[in-house]
C-alpha cells in the first residue's frame, strides 16, 4: 500500500489506551436522523444478532459506503476524524481519498479519545462489495438487519467472514457462539464465501460437523 504523507505511527498500546467506545444505542441515537445505510459491524453486530452481549468489546465499529461517509460526519459537528491503516494515523483530510485506506476513527479533539470507527466500504449504488474480494456483493436491503428497537447491524455471516482472516481467539469464539443461531441460508452464504476466500479455512470443518450430544451414564 502507498501511504499518503502526513501520517503519524500509533502503537496497539496507544490506541487501546485512548479507546473510550459508545455503545450501539448511544450511536444509533447520534445517527437517527442520517439517512446513509449505515450498519454496526463487528463483535457488537454479533450481539446484536444473537439478542445478548457476549463480552466486553475495546471499540465500536460501523459500516457505510464510501460515498455516504459525509453524511455520517455530518451527525458529529463537533469531533474530529482520523484515518487509520498499517499502524498510522492520519488527519482524515490528508488520507480520505486513498482507496485502500477505509477505518475512519472518531475522536474528542479535547480529551483525544476515540469512540466510534467507521469504515467506509466499497460499493456500487446499492450494493455493497466486498473489500477482499469484489465478487462477493449484497445489496443494502440484504447485507442490514435491524434490532427490535431500531439499531442496524451487518448480517452476521458477513461479519464472520471478515473475522475468519485474523481467527483470534475471540473471533473463534464469536463464531462457535453464533454458528447454532444460523439459518441453513446463511450457512450455505458464510460456507461458499470461506471456501472461496479462505480454501483451508478450520471454520469450514466445524461448520457443518455434526452436533456432540453428550450421554448419561446409566
Amino acid at each position: 500500500m502507498s501511504s499518503p504523507d502526513g501520517g503519524r505511527p500509533i502503537t496497539a498500546t496507544e490506541a487501546a489506551r485512548r479507546w473510550d467506545p459508545w455503545t450501539p444505542s448511544v450511536v444509533a441515537a447520534r445517527l437517527a436522523s442520517c439517512p446513509a445505510p449505515w450498519a454496526v459491524a463487528g463483535g457488537w453486530a454479533l450481539d446484536l444478532f444473537a439478542g445478548a452481549i457476549s463480552r466486553a468489546h475495546d471499540d465500536i465499529e460501523i459500516t457505510v459506503p464510501r460515498m455516504d461517509f459525509p453524511q455520517i460526519a455530518a451527525a458529529f459537528p463537533e469531533y474530529e476524524w482520523d484515518v487509520v491503516g498499517s499502524g498510522e494515523l492520519w488527519p482524515y483530510a490528508l488520507a480520505a481519498s486513498n482507496p485502500e485506506l477505509h477505518q475512519t476513527w472518531l475522536r474528542d479533539p479535547f480529551t483525544g479519545a476515540f469512540h466510534l470507527d467507521v469504515f467506509r466500504e466499497p460499493h456500487d449504488g446499492d450494493t455493497w462489495i466486498c473489500r477482499r474480494d469484489p465478487t462477493i456483493t449484497l445489496s443494502y436491503t440484504e447485507l442490514i438487519r435491524t434490532t427490535a428497537n431500531g439499531i442496524p447491524y451487518l448480517v452476521p455471516e458477513v461479519v464472520l467472514l471478515f473475522k475468519a482472516k485474523a481467527n483470534r481467539p475471540k473471533d473463534h469464539a464469536d463464531f462457535l457462539r453464533v454458528l447454532p443461531l444460523l439459518p441453513e441460508y446463511r450457512l450455505t452464504r458464510l460456507n461458499s464465501w470461506l471456501t472461496q476466500l479462505y480454501p483451508d479455512h478450520p471454520w469450514l470443518t466445524e461448520i457443518y460437523a455434526p452436533a456432540v450430544v453428550p450421554t448419561t451414564a446409566e
